[in-house]
């Protein structure tokens, strides 16, 4: 096959060509592993084959656009070994992270969906990608940890409820009565068809100061989609609760 010249007027669109013709070929097959059955059990596999596929796609363009340059890829990275040794060596971090990648996807160790938390982090696992893992916290933000993070550093693995799980921290004037305010609100949330009456609704006692007793809310979901929902109205109850200062 005939590669353009570096001196070929065309040779910018021959380029665009190839990067656009790369980027529908990686979404094409991204589409069809979507709608690929047997993968939707685990989506970790989906993210490991496309995030494959993808870099393969990516280094054959990148090696035709080379080609239009006279430059021989494959060649050039045979011929300078020692050159390799050095970028293995700068990219030592992105190596670990994608081994640790293909451990965490392949071991099954953590699924998309899964409640983990880490470095204080916690949240529900998003996406599992060859370099990092997405978790997605009761704030609604994504948090991207490092593969090598996962593998390298312990971390919490909740059981599949907690990704149901609302905690809502408040705190209590220091002339409410704790105990008055567990039975309401406890019965308060049980009210809702929405959330669990198993595991049961608690209050779970956090701190105390000059100024105030600090204690969690925690509560279940049937729905994941719900949390903030949920959050939101049993908010406005112990507000309500906290205002009067005494049971309702």
């Amino acid at each position: 096959m005939d590669f353009p010249t570096p001196n070929d007027p065309m040779i910018l669109i021959y380029i665009l060509i190839v990067i656009i013709g790369a980027t529908i070929i990686t979404r094409i097959v991204a589409y069809l592993m979507n709608k690929t059955d047997r993968y939707h059990k685990n989506k970790a596999a989906i993210y490991l084959a496309r995030d494959i596929i993808n870099y393969i796609i990516y280094f054959i363009a990148l090696m035709i656009i080379l080609q239009f340059f006279g430059i021989n890829l494959a060649g050039t990275l045979l011929s300078l070994g020692i050159v390799g040794i050095a970028v293995s060596f700068a990219a030592k971090d992105i190596i670990s992270n994608l081994f640790s990648g293909i451990i965490l996807i392949i071991g099954k160790s953590i699924q998309v969906g899964d409640t983990i938390e880490i470095n204080n982090k916690k949240g529900i696992v998003e996406r599992i990608s060859l370099r990092s893992t997405t978790i997605f916290d009761d704030n609604g933000i994504r948090i991207i940890i490092p593969n090598s993070t996962l593998t390298n550093s312990p971390y919490l693995q909740y059981k599949s409820p907690e990704r149901f799980r609302v905690d809502i921290v408040t705190g209590l004037a220091l002339n409410i009565d704790i105990e008055e305010f567990k039975d309401y609100i406890t019965k308060k949330i049980l009210e809702y068809d929405g959330i669990l009456d198993d595991p049961k609704p608690n209050v779970y006692a956090k701190e105390i100061t000059f100024e105030e007793s600090k204690v969690k809310v925690s509560f279940w979901v049937k729905e994941f989609n719900n949390k903030d929902k949920y959050k939101l109205i049993i908010t406005n109850d112990i507000r309500k609760f906290t205002q009067m200062g005494e049971k309702i």
